[in-house]
């Protein structure tokens, strides 16, 4: 008992950002995780196919996040909360779950098969500014100077990514500019789920979170499986009942979903949004290192020179972030103390 103790006091000492920054590391790593077992995979071929090829990552790995979402979110699926969504509710969340949950993954790792780990990562990094873009258009949501200069630098950066590229799947060769399929295929999936992002803000986001969650993972899983059939074939899950991707999936969903996101939630209720925001803006970063020690890919010039610019936006975003929630913050901090003074002189305190 004494030890346990012991063990729940260090616990209860680590500070909330280490939590954040541990997760961060892990959804970083993930895209080079994911090219990493496609290898062992092909270094352990059953009857001539790769048991874990990225479909069978994505589909499998789909299947044990989602029975690990319905361990943690089961109670939230009962009659009381399924009454009180609309049948409009339903079909946007439908959508939402086919751009986010099945056509970006399945996109991203199609990518993955066609470009380098550090490529699928920069182009993702569309997906913010895009986001907010849509958020002015559609949401017409406020934003400060700050931020729109980021998304910019960031934008710019994402397309010096694209452009400067020297080799690769070209299908278009016009003199300085490349573009590859992987970088094309990346850049959609990015689109897709800022499209997503900004549908589910707008409508469903009063939706439980568990309730989300897991129609999103389920749908998307079904979808993509249909999807991956018309597309490629029969043959194409042949080895998805194999124990050998069945155990390198589990310790693959245990770690990056589970381990991750219980990581990151921990960590987020202690922190601010701020805070948050800022820390998971590290994770392009966090996958670009992930790419060098796990494969040993080494960043390209062009890749250096708009993940530099990437970083740039990211921070000025931040920055932008931070002065508004100070801001609020201090506003709010006003009006306390205006009430306060206002109870005062009533000779009352409100409860």
């Amino acid at each position: 008992m004494t030890s346990l103790r012991r063990w729940h006091r260090f616990i209860d000492r680590i500070p909330s950002q280490a939590y954040l920054w541990l997760a961060i590391v892990i959804f970083g790593a993930s895209g080079a995780i994911t090219r990493k077992l496609t290898e062992i995979g092909s270094q352990n071929l059953i009857n001539g196919r790769n048991p874990i090829s990225l479909c069978n990552v994505l589909f499998v790995g789909n299947i044990c996040a989602l029975l690990v979402l319905m361990l943690i979110y089961r109670q939230q699926w009962n009659k009381t909360a399924l009454k009180q969504i609309s049948v409009k509710n339903w079909l946007v969340l439908s959508v939402v779950s086919i751009l986010s949950g099945a056509l970006a993954p399945g996109l991203i790792f199609q990518a993955l098969a066609l470009t380098n780990v550090n490529n699928v990562i920069l182009v993702g990094r569309l997906e913010p500014p895009l986001a907010l873009a849509l958020s002015i258009w559609l949401l017409k949501e406020r934003v400060n100077l700050w931020e729109i200069v980021g998304a910019i630098a960031a934008f710019i950066g994402v397309t010096l990514t694209v452009i400067l590229q020297p080799t690769g799947t070209h299908i278009t060769n016009m003199p300085g500019f490349h573009l590859g399929t992987g970088e094309i295929l990346a850049a959609v999936a990015a689109v897709a789920a800022a499209i997503a992002t900004v549908i589910g803000k707008k409508s469903v986001s009063h939706v439980p979170l568990g309730i989300f969650t897991i129609y999103r993972t389920a749908l998307g899983t079904v979808v993509f499986f249909f999807l991956a059939l018309k597309l490629y074939g029969q043959h194409h899950f042949v080895e998805v009942f194999s124990p050998f991707l069945w155990r390198w999936m589990l310790l693959y969903s245990v770690v990056i979903v589970v381990l991750g996101q219980s990581l990151w939630f921990k960590g987020l209720r202690a922190s601010t949004v701020s805070v948050a925001s800022l820390v998971g803006s590290f994770a392009p970063i966090a996958g670009i290192l992930a790419a060098y020690f796990i494969l040993d890919e080494v960043p390209t010039l062009p890749q250096y020179i708009g993940g530099s610019l990437i970083v740039v936006g990211i921070f000025i975003s931040q920055l932008g972030v931070m002065r508004q929630t100070r801001r609020v913050t201090t506003a709010n901090q006003v009006n306390s103390t205006e009430v306060q003074q206002v109870e005062s002189e009533m000779g009352f305190k409100g409860i």
